[in-house]
């Protein structure tokens, strides 16, 4: 029943299976005309876009954004193009001349994990990284690290982009941090609009990060960050929209807003933020909640792993499934194969029979979304076992 809402990609991919919605999530026919009205105000403002952009927009997707988050002062929400110029922003607010210690896990996305281990090189930052796997004990095992350790900045995903597995408990980590200078921070990109999320008890310590590309159904090129409200970290990494509103002032020192917008950059393309505030807003207009769109999923789910039964695959089977806890479960089911050569080898072949999902090394990975309202038919296939 919610087909209706994405007549354009379906059209366009019309006899495909797309199982990869979390990496490219099919968007919302209401996503293009955003692009329109964005080039629209374009036109009409001119000069005077990025005060349009900045008094009505922004703030009203800000709105949007912590209604979803149950988070009170939309104001603490910032954007940017994607989610490395945050990390590296957040990691530009220590000091540059003493070695910043970081924990964080072994299974975090490339965006972070790639610039921390550049910069541990360098012998810049000092990482702890807890591995993930057994996820049964994995909140107690980080949380001991926590408890034993003194870290600047500690990182850490609410779902695991190579698994699917979801922290439990995000207020027992935070609470487990007792230094106040130590910054945590929270990737929740594989958690928006997915999994139902309520920060409020939370939300004056962390920093969280997400954005529209996976379950926003925005598209690339809006990330946002939640700053908590005491911050009063001054990112060496800063750009002219954080001092947006001082813009006419004679200069001297450099200055941050006390909202959180002392972690903006500078200048982007905000049709994706359009895009973004029209799906927000059509699903608040429809009341379709995060509540109802991780039911519709976790059904999809279950009916997939009972599908599962019927085709009798050696590797797509659920015991291959890494998973401790459906109810508590990213949007993607994620199968354990042999190696990385066998799961090329499978979504190749998967691909070939317009069956779209993907892989991250050795683990193939199934994704569902709202766009999926049929039971996926791999019992036609002769796969090979």
């Amino acid at each position: 029943m919610y087909k209706k809402y994405y007549h354009r990609f379906l059209e366009a991919n019309a006899g495909i299976q797309h199982y990869a919605s979390h990496s490219h999530h099919y968007w919302p026919d209401v996503t293009r005309e955003a692009m329109l009205e964005y080039w629209d105000d374009s036109a009409r403002f001119v000069d005077d876009k990025w005060d349009h952009i900045f008094t009505n927009k922004l703030p009203e997707t800000q709105k949007l954004i912590a209604d979803v988050l149950k988070l009170s002062t939309p104001t603490q929400i910032v954007f940017a193009p994607n989610t490395h110029e945050f990390v590296y922003r957040l990691l530009s607010c220590f000091d540059p001349l003493k070695k910043t210690s970081v924990l964080t896990t072994d299974s975090e996305f490339y965006s972070f994990d790639r610039q921390v281990n550049r910069l541990s090189e360098a012998s810049i930052i000092e990482i702890d990284k807890v591995q993930v796997d057994p996820f049964d004990n994995f909140e107690e095992r980080f949380i001991e690290k926590i408890k034993n350790n003194s870290y600047d900045m500690i990182f850490f995903s609410q779902v695991f982009f190579n698994s699917g597995m979801a922290i439990k408990n995000l207020k027992a980590i935070v609470d487990a941090v007792k230094d106040p200078q130590t910054m945590i921070v929270i990737d929740g990109y594989h958690g928006f609009m997915a999994l139902p999320t309520d920060l409020s008890e939370i939300e004056s310590r962390v920093f969280y990060l997400s954005g529209s590309y996976k379950y926003a159904q925005g598209g690339e090129g809006c990330c946002f960050l939640h700053v908590p409200k005491n911050s009063k970290h001054r990112p060496l990494y800063t750009g002219w929209f954080a001092g947006h509103s001082e813009l006419s002032g004679a200069g001297g020192s450099v200055n941050y807003p006390d909202n959180g917008f002392r972690f903006a950059g500078s200048t982007m393309d905000f049709t994706a933020l359009y895009r973004l505030n029209a799906v927000l807003n059509l699903f608040k207009k429809d009341n379709l909640t995060v509540e109802i769109i991780h039911a519709h999923v976790q059904k999809l789910q279950q009916n997939f792993r009972e599908h599962l039964l019927s085709i009798d695959h050696h590797y797509l089977t659920e015991k291959n499934i890494l998973s401790i806890d459906y109810n508590n479960h990213g949007h993607f089911l994620t199968f354990a194969m042999p190696s990385p050569e066998h799961a090329k080898k499978l979504h190749d072949e998967l691909r070939s029979h317009k069956i779209m999902t993907d892989f991250r090394g050795s683990k193939l990975r199934f994704g569902f979304g709202l766009y999926q309202n049929d039971m996926i038919d791999l019992s036609a296939m002769k796969l090979k076992k």
